[in-house]
Order: structure tokens, then C-alpha cells, then sequence
């Protein structure tokens, strides 16, 4: 099972149709090449994109054919299942189960974390954490978890975060989460606060 979260496909699109400043387009692109070696290195049989794979409905409608393709190849031979997110309401047209959210219990996997819950997997919030190293301090998207949730950090190449001492992160997270900081070698730590 490969679970991934904000994906946000089609956010060049989504900024430039909203009168944003040009960005390069090569982030839908980027981040289905990250998905597909992802799907080759785990033979993932199932795949759950827990929300906001698009940036927003009409990023979904007016996503290339080629990149259209592209999800059908990816997603052939495979359970898909695509999670409401609060940017869009799924790509209904791409194949796959369109779901609000998905119970696999003990498990739900859900958009958005929701407060007294357990046992949920979920994305939204695009958590960073803030590393100190010795010449600087840098940010790199985090998994945050603790005994009743993991909280997965976007995937897609042109998202931002939210540092894990926000309070919104703080007040979902039990003071014994603990953060994973992705990058070459994932790290673990408890969850800056």
C-alpha cells in the first residue's frame, strides 16, 4: 500500500488562471515522476491519495491529456482511491474510488485530522520541521505521528507547510508525537514544539 497526501496537481495552472505570477510548469510533472518510482520501488497493489490531489476542481478539469494518461498507467492493476480534500473534491473522472473518507479498521484515513479521533492517517496540514544544523537552519516536510494519528506531509513539488509548532499541529498532537524529517536519510525526533 503506498498512501500519499496533497498531492495539489495543477497548482502552476491554478496560480496563473487566478492572476498569480508565472511559475515554472513542471510540478504536476515532478510529482507524478516522484509517484511512479515510488510505485516501482513498493509494487504497491493499492494506493490511497488522502486529498487535495488537485489545487482545485478546475486544475483537475483542465489537466493535460498526457498527464491524464499518465494516472491511468499508474493506476492500471492497482486499487485507487482517491480522499475528498478541502482544495477539491477528487478527480471523479480519473478512475479509481472517490471516497469522503476510507475505515480499514483500526485504521480511517481521512483529508483532515479531526480532534479526539484515534487511529487516523491523514495529510492537510503539510507539516515542516525546522532543523538546526551547524551553518544554518533549514525546514523539510515531516510524517508527525503519536499513538492516535500520523499526519503525512504533502507530496506534491509546489506545496508550502506548516512548521510542527503551529497550534494547530500542537493541539492535535499528543506530547510524546514524535516527527520524521524526510530527505536523504530520514531522521526522527520528537515533534518540535
Amino acid at each position: 500500500m503506498l498512501i500519499v497526501s496533497d498531492l495539489h496537481l495543477g497548482k502552476t495552472e491554478r496560480v496563473l488562471r487566478r492572476g498569480g505570477p508565472a511559475m515554472p510548469p513542471y510540478e504536476t510533472r515532478d510529482t507524478l515522476i516522484r509517484l511512479e518510482n515510488d510505485l516501482q520501488a513498493s509494487n504497491a497493489a493499492t494506493v490511497i491519495c488522502l486529498g487535495d490531489s488537485f489545487d482545485d476542481v478546475e486544475a483537475a478539469k483542465t489537466l493535460p491529456e498526457a498527464d491524464r494518461l499518465w494516472i491511468s498507467r499508474l493506476q492500471a492493476g492497482r486499487r485507487w482511491v482517491w480522499i475528498e480534500g478541502n482544495h477539491d473534491p477528487g478527480p471523479i473522472d480519473l478512475g479509481g474510488a472517490h471516497l469522503a473518507e476510507l475505515p480499514l479498521p483500526p485504521l480511517t484515513f481521512r483529508h483532515i485530522a479531526q480532534s479526539g479521533k484515534s487511529g487516523e492517517i491523514s495529510g492537510h496540514y503539510h507539516p515542516k520541521v525546522r532543523v538546526k544544523t551547524r551553518l544554518r537552519s533549514i525546514s523539510r516536510p515531516s510524517f508527525l505521528f503519536d499513538s492516535d494519528r500520523v499526519i503525512l506531509p504533502a507530496y506534491g513539488t509546489y506545496t508550502g507547510g506548516l512548521r510542527s509548532d503551529d497550534t494547530a499541529l500542537a493541539a492535535l498532537m499528543r506530547p510524546e508525537a514524535m516527527a520524521i524529517i524526510t530527505g536523504q536519510t530520514p531522521r526522527q525526533l520528537p515533534m518540535p514544539r
